[in-house]
Order: structure tokens, then C-alpha cells, then sequence
């Protein structure tokens, strides 16, 4: 085919298995992969149960950056055995200090046209580089470590054309959520979004890397930038210019839909309580009173965040009733900013500095107070997300973060009048001393013994699809559940993920605490929406109630991640054929599901609600890999089977 655009030209490259062709299933060779210690402990047992001797990837990486306040012993149990298994396996284990996993990986790793698997959404962020990186659960990661391929629908790839500049004081992350406030959180639905336009040569790679990596939040599978001159001279700044690889659509390249955004009409925005595509602009609701302003996260935590916010504060100081806490996100950036002499500009502002790591984006610490007002340059907010469920959180940029922080209101950064001059250093710092290497493969590696404390509980496993899935409506949900919803973030929660048993006691406890043991008692079913599991890759929002004795998912639509881990541990996500059946699935009825001897893929199944006597048909909109999966009762098994 001629006049691929760059996205098409990437994947016809890698292609192992099926067609392009928008929806069909293909296989995915993966070159790169990424877990951290929220999602790596179970990728690592999983791995480990395939009975894989080592990584076959070209480069395979393990972050400490999620939950590192190790308040617990659960944390310290997770970091060792995460390093153990990186040294025995053949992975590279990034440090807790040493940054958010997405701003190292793109400072040290991503590689322009390289495949890059990662468990945790916000993979795409490698798009900046032109990478095609994909989030996934945990399971199709270890598979991929392994040398698998990765499946998922070939996505139809959404052409947007960047024009014009930006003006004074928007930024990349008002384009973020300029495309969020055009698609909404399910618009980009298996889709993959391509930039290209004239734009792009003012864009730098840290701009696009928060485009890319707030991609996710449209619903989109992931974003890909051309690899130009910009990129080589970011790749060449981090002593790596060896990586770089020109990359951009052909010429007339083609794409399945179109959208054009010119930067110059943009203005400072911000998603406002509870959801990222709650956007407005900033002038719509200044003047609200801010209790916290919390700046860094994967999305917007580079040096020139950094720098510019340091300017914005220089000489300032905060109001008394505002706690501004403030995180770099790569060891590489903490140490530039302290060479600038930044550090002292924000400390000086009553500004606080906290761990190089993803802390408060995931609810690890910060919690505002009840009904507080949060003003965070992170990428979700969902309710309850920060750790106070009453809690209401803003998305904004780092120039609005800063000035609504002095004037301790939200407040249209355009109201600094004067340019913010940053410069960025001709080389970085990279060091990278705490990226400890694996051992060398043989003997030596062999040898090793995993450190497995008591937190490190053993994988929990499954009975194949019986021939009837019988069951009582535990839960009746709206539309956009989010895996928040199902499985809360938090640093108490978070230190269970290597414990099934445990953490299986959380979920939808922000909806019904009594879901879990009611779940034990009863075989059930979840009912729920439009675009049921979006927001974070956590496969444990599937696995967890699997365990606790889930059958299944009705919903009207699912997100992909989602649907993809429901599948990998053998839950079957179906889909209603009208919406409107929503309605006669209630609470507490009982319903029964008869499994023909042939499943097949986008079969029709019929839905028998046992309370009401009403039939409703539902779809099983699967590849024959997943109906396959699902007959043996998951992707463990069916590997176990096949290898």
C-alpha cells in the first residue's frame, strides 16, 4: 500500500498476525516493554508462571515510582521482589528515585518506530518520539516479555492537523484537553491518533509527550508524532543520538478521519470535577478558591514545566491557606532544577518538594481536605482519585497551576503580561546509576533466588467457561465506570497488588462497600453503561472480582484495556444489543446466561433475566484468540495449553 501515514507504516513493520484492516485482530511483534510496582508484581508471577527462562524483547524495564513512601512492609515486599525477578529474568530495574516510569522512559529508552508495551495507560507518552506505545493489563505484557506477540483490533488511525501557535501562556496541555473537549473520554475508541501539520515545528518533544500521553483519556489506544528534526536534537541533548530515525506519513498519506486544530484560537483550559472531559475554559471558573495546587505527574513534570514554573514564582509567595507541593519527574530533571537554582526559587515561594515519583496522580499522599479544592497538571480526576472522595480536582497546565497558586484562586495565566524565558542545557545529565542491569543469562542468572515476602501472594487460578453462567445482578452502574471505580487508588490499596486475597476486599468500595462479600456468597454479574473500565491499564479491576466469584459483564460499551483483561481471565464482556435494556437489568435479579457448545466471534447471546421472565440479547464481540481464552478460562491457561 502507498501513502501510509506513519502509524500504518510502524505497524506493517511489526505486523505477526492479521490484516490491517480497521477492527480485524493483529498481532503486534513488541520490542520494548515497561511494567512499574503497581502493575509489575503481577506481570512478574505471571511470567514466572508461563515458565519463561528470560525476556525476549530488546529491552524490558521494571519502575519503582508509584507507591514509594513504604509505610508498610507491603511496599519494601514488592520492591524486592521486583528487583529479584528483574535481575533473574533479564530486565532492568529502575530505582525508587530514579523517576516516573513515562518521563524516564523517554528520556533514556523510547526509540523512534520501536514498539513499546507497558502496563499502565499512560504508555502512550512514548508517542512523542514516534513510538507506537500501547498500554495493556499486566498478563499481556508478561506474554509479550516472553516473545508473543500483542493482539488487540488494527484501529482505525485519526489524522490531526496541528496549525498555528500557540499564544501567551497556553501550552501543550490546553491542546490535551482542547482534543478531550472535542472527542470526550470515548471518542477516540479504537482509534490511534496521528499528528502531523505545520505546528509541529514549533512543538517540542516534552509538549508532545503531554499530548500523547493525556491520548489515553479520549479513549484512544495511543498517539504517534513524526520523528523530525525536533526529536533528533532532544534524542542528541540526552546523549543519544544513535536513536534517532527520520519518520513521518508518505506523502498524500490517507487516514480513517480528520481533525484540524489551529493552536492560535486556543485558550487556557481546564477539566474541571469529575472527569477529564469536563473542559471549560480557565476564564469560566476563576475566581474559585484553591486549598491545594499540586504540580508534576508523567503528564506535565519535565524541565520546562519546571523552569517555567520556577519563573512564574521567583519572588513570590503563596497565601497562607494553599499548600503547593510539587514533584519532578525524572532524577534527571530534579538535578537540572537544582543546578538552576529552581529548587530554591520554589522552596522560597512555600512551595514543598516531594518525591521523584507519581505520588499524589495516583492518590499516593496529598489528599486535600473535605471539599477542598484541588488545582492538579495531572491526568485524571476521577472522584475519590486524590484520596478525598469529596474532593474537587481541576486539570490544568503548569502556568495555570502557578499563578492560581500565588493568587490562591484559579486564574487565567494570562494575566502575566511578560514572556516566560526558559533555556534548556545543550546535554543532559545521564546518569544512569540507579537503572540497575540483569544478570547475564546462564548460570549466573539461573541461580538467583526470587525475594518473595509475605505480601507476595501466590496467582490465583480459574475453571474453564461452564456451559450455563448463572447469577444475581450485584451492581447496576451508569455510563463511564472508571477501574477507580472498581479498584480505588491510594497508597494503602496500592501496596496490596501483589495480594489478590487482599486487595479483592477494596473493590467498588467507593460504590458498595458490601460488594465483596456479597460477591463471595453469590455467582454474579456487574450491569453498567456506555464505556465500562476506563482510565488506568490495572488488570487487577478484573482479576480481583474474578476471584471473588464475578461471572461477568453486561455494559452497553466497553474500554479496551478493560475489555481486554475481563477476556484475559476468562470473564465474558457482553455487550447489549439496546442500550435501552439497560433499564431491565436491575439490582438483585436473577439472570442466567446458556454458553453454546461453538462460541464464535460477534455471536449473539441471549441474556435470561430469571426475575422478570424478559429475554435480552446481548453481543460477544471477540476474536477467535479470545473465545478460545475464554473456553479454557483465560490467558494463563490457554498459554499453558499451547506452549
Amino acid at each position: 500500500m502507498t501513502n501510509l501515514n506513519l502509524t500504518r507504516q510502524i505497524i506493517e513493520r511489526h505486523l505477526a498476525s492479521g490484516e490491517m484492516v480497521p477492527g480485524r485482530e493483529i498481532g503486534l511483534k513488541i520490542d520494548q516493554t515497561l511494567v512499574h510496582d503497581a502493575t509489575g508484581q503481577m506481570a512478574m508471577l505471571q511470567f514466572e508462571a508461563l515458565e519463561f527462562p528470560r525476556v525476549a524483547t530488546r529491552k524490558s524495564l521494571v519502575y519503582t515510582d508509584h507507591n514509594i513512601l513504604q509505610v508498610g512492609f507491603e511496599n519494601a515486599d514488592d520492591h524486592a521482589f521486583l528487583a529479584s525477578a528483574a535481575k533473574k529474568f533479564g530486565l532492568y530495574y529502575s530505582k525508587a528515585g530514579n523517576g516516573i516510569c513515562h518521563q524516564v522512559n523517554l528520556e533514556s529508552f523510547s526509540r523512534p518506530g520501536d514498539t513499546l508495551l507497558g502496563a499502565d495507560s499512560h504508555t502512550t507518552t512514548g508517542g512523542a518520539v514516534g513510538e507506537l506505545a500501547i498500554g495493556a493489563g499486566g498478563l499481556d505484557v508478561a506474554v509479550a516479555m516472553g516473545g508473543y506477540p500483542f493482539f488487540l483490533p488494527m484501529p482505525e488511525i485519526l489524522g490531526i492537523e496541528l496549525t498555528g501557535s500557540f499564544g501567551h501562556m497556553v501550552r501543550a496541555k490546553d491542546l490535551a484537553l482542547e482534543i478531550l473537549k472535542q472527542l470526550g473520554v470515548a471518542g477516540g475508541r479504537g482509534k490511534i491518533l496521528e499528528f502531523y501539520g505545520p505546528a509541529l515545528a514549533d512543538l517540542t518533544v516534552t509538549e508532545r509527550a503531554t499530548v500523547a500521553n493525556m491520548s489515553i483519556e479520549t479513549g484512544a489506544i495511543t498517539a504517534v508524532f513524526p520523528s523530525d528534526d525536533l526529536t533528533r536534537s532532544f534524542l542528541e541533548r540526552q546523549g543519544r543520538p544513535a536513536d534517532f530515525v527520520p519518520l513521518a506519513a508518505e506523502p498524500a498519506a490517507a487516514y480513517d478521519g480528520y481533525m484540524s486544530i489551529d493552536l492560535s484560537s486556543l485558550k487556557p483550559l481546564a477539566a474541571c470535577p469529575h472527569s477529564p472531559g469536563n473542559v471549560k475554559e480557565v476564564a469560566q471558573v476563576a475566581g474559585t478558591k484553591v486549598d491545594q495546587v499540586a504540580i508534576g505527574s508523567c503528564t506535565n513534570s519535565s524541565l520546562a514545566d519546571l523552569l517555567s514554573v520556577a519563573e512564574i514564582l521567583r519572588g513570590r509567595t503563596v497565601p497562607p491557606h494553599l499548600s503547593l507541593v510539587i514533584a519532578p519527574g525524572s532524577r534527571q530533571v530534579y538535578e537540572e532544577l537544582a543546578r538552576r537554582g529552581a529548587l530554591a526559587d520554589f522552596i522560597a515561594s512555600g512551595a514543598r518538594l516531594m518525591e521523584v515519583a507519581c505520588g499524589f496522580c495516583n492518590g499516593v499522599g496529598q489528599a486535600p481536605p473535605t471539599d477542598g479544592v484541588s488545582l492538579r497538571t495531572s491526568n485524571r480526576n476521577f472522584p475519590g482519585r486524590s484520596g478525598t472522595p469529596s474532593a474537587s480536582l481541576y486539570l490544568v497546565s503548569p502556568e495555570t497551576a502557578a499563578v492560581s497558586a500565588l493568587k490562591g484562586v484559579i486564574t487565567d495565566p494570562r494575566e502575566i503580561s511578560g514572556p516566560i524565558n526558559i533555556s534548556l542545557p545543550d546535554r543532559f545529565s545521564t546518569d544512569l546509576s540507579l537503572v540497575i542491569p540483569p544478570a547475564p543469562a546462564g548460570p549466573e542468572s539461573e541461580a538467583l533466588t526470587i525475594i518473595r515476602g509475605p505480601n507476595i501472594a501466590p496467582l490465583p487460578r480459574f475453571a474453564s467457561l461452564p456451559k450455563s453462567i448463572d447469577g444475581e445482578v450485584m451492581l447496576a452502574l451508569g455510563d463511564n465506570v472508571t477501574t477507580d471505580d472498581i479498584l480505588p487508588a491510594g497508597a494503602h490499596i496500592l501496596a496490596l497488588r501483589a495480594n489478590i486475597p487482599a486487595i479483592s476486599k477494596y473493590i467498588f468500595h467507593n460504590i458498595d462497600p458490601t460488594y465483596p462479600e456479597r460477591q463471595k456468597k453469590t455467582p454474579g454479574f456487574v450491569v453498567a453503561g456506555l464505556n465500562y473500565g476506563q482510565g488506568s491499564s490495572r488488570e487487577h479491576a478484573a482479576l480481583a472480582p474474578r476471584y471473588l466469584g464475578l461471572a461477568g459483564v453486561i455494559a452497553v460499551s466497553f474500554a479496551r484495556i478493560h475489555k481486554a483483561n475481563l477476556c484475559n481471565f476468562g470473564l465474558l464482556p457482553l455487550e447489549l444489543n439496546n442500550p435501552e435494556d439497560l433499564k431491565a437489568l436491575e439490582k438483585g435479579h436473577k439472570l442466567s446466561v446458556t454458553i453454546p457448545e461453538q462460541l464464535a466471534p460477534e455471536i449473539t447471546l441471549t441474556v435470561k433475566n430469571l426475575t422478570t421472565g424478559r429475554n435480552i440479547p446481548v453481543k460477544l464481540m471477540v476474536s477467535e484468540r479470545q473465545i478460545e481464552m475464554l473456553a479454557q478460562g483465560g490467558l494463563l491457561a490457554q498459554m499453558a495449553q499451547t506452549r
